[in-house]
Order: structure tokens, then sequence, then C-alpha cells
């Protein structure tokens, strides 16, 4: 029995409407590498003595980010490893899988049921492509960061890809790319403190989107390893006859 129609559309609603109050309050604005290198000493101070409170602050503002799909995550990420150092590697983490669980749960409520009737075959085709390795396709896609984070969350929603399955690809899938980040993020410290805006050019470089590359590369093999036994299997009896 499907939950009432009002219960399945809360969730969307308060995404939907914590990403409205975001950018009509000038938050988007706000939150910017010169508001951050205006006041990074502020922060560092507060951070540094009051470290608990600090990690518990990052903690929620990522989760809102995420889940409210706002553009800041990446700037979260570096400034955590400015401000916070090695720990925000747990933090961010975490944070970020339980912020694209709520999107994951918000848009399998709110859109699998409409396009399972109106999208027909296309949807049935990307259920079963998605469906037959999802866990190593999710993994892949998180690690390489050539799809938005945002669209990774949703995607795998309108499968039936099971919750756990997702939750655990996507932790796994974002810690490489989040260990680099925040080491970056370690690296802007001494730019910050000094008022300036950090180079982010170095987030485009060989040396961070080839590795990642590589990982999510080698996430696709247990799937090409499937596939490879599969086309060595022999054909049912039934079918060579049919053949000959």
């Amino acid at each position: 029995m499907k939950p009432p129609v009002a219960k399945r559309l809360l969730l969307p609603a308060i995404l939907l409407g914590g990403l409205t109050l975001f950018f009509a309050s000038g938050a988007s604005e706000t939150i910017s590498w010169t508001f951050l290198g205006t006041h990074y000493a502020v922060i560092k101070t507060f951070a540094g003595d009051h470290i608990w409170l600090g990690y518990l602050a990052f903690f929620c503002s990522y989760v809102l980010a995420v889940a409210f799909s706002l553009p800041i995550a990446s700037l979260l990420t570096l400034a955590g490893g400015a401000v916070l150092g090695w720990p925000a590697v747990i933090l961010v983490v975490t944070a970020a899988t339980t912020g694209a669980g709520s999107v994951f749960l918000a848009a399998r409520n709110l859109f699998t049921d409409l396009l399972r009737h109106r999208a027909g075959a296309f949807f049935a085709e990307l259920e079963r492509g998605f469906s037959e390795n999802a866990f190593f396709y999710l993994l892949a896609l998180r690690l390489v960061p050539a799809a938005p984070f945002w669209a990774v969350n949703i995607v795998p929603a309108l499968t039936r890809m099971p919750f756990r399955q997702f939750m655990g690809a996507t932790c796994l899938g974002i810690i490489p790319g989040t260990v680099i980040y925040i080491s970056v993020g370690r690296g802007f410290d001494h730019v910050l403190a000094a008022g300036k805006t950090p180079d982010l050019g170095v987030l485009t470089s060989s040396e961070i989107l080839l590795p990642l590359t590589g990982l999510g590369t080698l996430s696709l093999l247990p799937i090409l390893v499937r596939r490879w036994q599969a086309a060595k299997k022999p054909a049912p009896k039934g079918r060579q006859n049919e053949t000959d």
C-alpha cells in the first residue's frame, strides 16, 4: 500500500524550499572564497577554541548543502581541509553520504512512479541496465568526477537499486576524492590566512584527475569480467538446435 500523497511529497517539498531559500536570502553570494578569505582568522580561531562545535557546524552545513544540491560542496570540502585539517575527511564523507541519501529518497518518492507510467520502455531499459551491476556503476560514477554529484544522487533512485547499496557505493566512492580535496584545502591555509583567493586550477590538473579516473576504471572491472564470463557460456541446447 502506497503512503498518502502528502507524506510522499513532504521531503521533496522541504528540499525544494531549502534550495529556494538559499538563493532568495542571498546566502549564495555570502558563502564564497572572498567571504572566507576576509573572515578566515575569525573562523580559524573559533574552530580552534570550540573544536567539537566546529565539527558539528561543519557537518550540519555539509549535509544541508548536499541535501539541497547547493553549489558549495567543493568550497566546503576545501575550506574544511584548511580550517579543520584531516578530521574533515571523516566529516565530509559521512555528511555527503547522509545528504546524498536524503536526495535519493526524495527523488524516489517524487519521480519514480511518474516516470514508470509515462516513460514506458525507456524507463524499463534504464532500470534494467543500471540494476545489473548498480553498485559498481555507481562506484565508478562517484570515483570519476565526470557527472554532477546531485545528478548521480537522482539517477539511481529512478531504478530499483537498493538504498543500502546506494549508500555503500556512495560512501566508498567519495573517499579518494575527499582525501585529495582535503589535502589541497590544507595547502590553502596560508593563502586564506593572507586574505587571498586560492587558485582552484589545481583541481583540474592531471595529477588529480588521472588517479581518480584510474580508480573509476578499476571499479568497472567486475562488470567487464561478468560480461566476459557470460559471453563464454555455451548457448542452451534448445537455442543451438534452433540455429542449426
